[in-house]
């Protein structure tokens, strides 16, 4: 079997050495270049103390023209920079899977609202396939160019899909999410410095977090309609992981049975997606792995605005740099390239 070759860009970062640090163990890829705008020519231990003797490979610089000599480049980059990388590279034909919010929207209005700039490269938006597998596996296998989604996306996006399948969401759904501080960046701000941090909770960017329009569209690809997404993130005093709790209605038919039929049909099949049987989804059962957990609430009838309906909290959880990045986008290099979905990646969680 041919072993393909792997550049990462941004392999400094807690996302990008998250894709080091697997790549390194992957039986089919080899990972060839690790581009950074620090360490220059040090090697990777300098900032990746786990790599310490496990590579003789060093940081490089990021390419100032044209794209290295791979099959795949995985972006690990700010969604400004990943622009400039893309441009590049568009012109070859290697294969492209970025992990910043640079492509995943297919709504360049969206973009220029929740990012704050208009999109420079608005043309290829519709050429990015969402790397959601659990969405659009088939659309992934021997694509070029892959948009991996956002952590609280994937977090709330899994929780949710059963219902939009099943045709039963629709309308305004109400979402808090809460995840640790990796998802902040390698870089500490006064906000997510860790003796601030350890002991606080703290609400940010509430109904303008830029994954809020990727969450509409890939659920209203998945069969909601006239969806409205209310989400609040929070910062939360833990390191790695995400719990998202999603509140939708549902028609009052809707019972517990065919709930646990809608997210047995979604999941039964999925690898890396448990519903656990008998608790409720929870990070530390998750965090470090691939593995995302979901489940659910269910409400006892009530009428509101005419119609007796239900509450639905949707409850999720699963590692930001893993199944909500790093992981997941090699879960999609798999796809992408014709191999086992799961290679380096089954490995469970850490417990505690």
């Amino acid at each position: 079997m041919k072993r393909y070759s792997a550049a990462v860009y941004g392999g400094s970062g807690y996302l990008g050495s998250e894709a080091v640090r697997r790549l390194l163990g992957h039986p089919d890829v080899e990972l060839a270049h690790v581009y950074a705008a620090d360490y220059i020519g040090e090697p990777l231990a300098a900032a990746l103390p786990n790599l310490e003797g496990k590579t003789s490979l060093r940081f490089e610089a990021v390419p100032e023209a044209g794209s290295p000599s791979v099959d795949i480049l995985l972006l690990a980059l700010p969604h400004e920079v990943s622009h400039r990388v893309v441009a590049r590279a568009i012109g070859s034909s290697v294969r492209i899977i970025d992990m910043s919010g640079a492509f995943r929207v297919d709504d360049a209005a969206s973009y220029q609202k929740f990012y704050g700039a208009p999109h420079p490269l608005p043309e290829l938006l519709p050429q990015f396939v969402y790397g959601l597998p659990e969405l659009s596996r088939e659309r992934l296998r021997g694509a070029r160019l892959v948009a991996s989604p956002g952590c609280f996306a994937t977090t709330i996006e899994l929780g949710l899909l059963p219902l939009a399948r099943a045709g039963w969401l629709s309308g305004p759904v109400q979402t808090v999410g809460m995840t640790g501080s990796s998802g902040a960046g390698v870089t500490p701000t006064a906000t997510t410095h860790h003796p601030v941090r350890a002991k606080n909770l703290r609400a940010y960017r509430p109904l303008l977090h830029t994954h809020a329009p990727e969450i509409q569209e890939a659920l209203t690809r998945a069969g909601a309609r006239d969806l409205e997404v209310d989400f609040v993130p929070i910062a939360a005093p833990l390191t790695r992981g995400i719990l998202a709790t999603s509140f939708a209605r549902v028609p009052e038919e809707v019972d517990a049975a065919r709930l646990r039929a809608a997210f047995a049909a979604s999941y039964s099949n999925e690898r890396f997606i448990i519903v656990p049987e008998k608790r409720l989804p929870e990070v530390v059962a998750v965090a470090g792995s691939n593995y995302a957990e979901v489940g659910f609430a269910l409400g006892e009838p009530r009428l509101e605005a005419g119609v007796r309906q239900r509450v639905v909290t949707a409850i999720s959880a699963l590692d930001n740099l893993v199944k909500g990045g790093a992981g997941q986008a090699i879960q999609n290099l798999n796809l992408m390239l014709g191999l086992e979905e799961s290679l380096g990646l089954t490995e469970p969680a850490a417990y505690p």
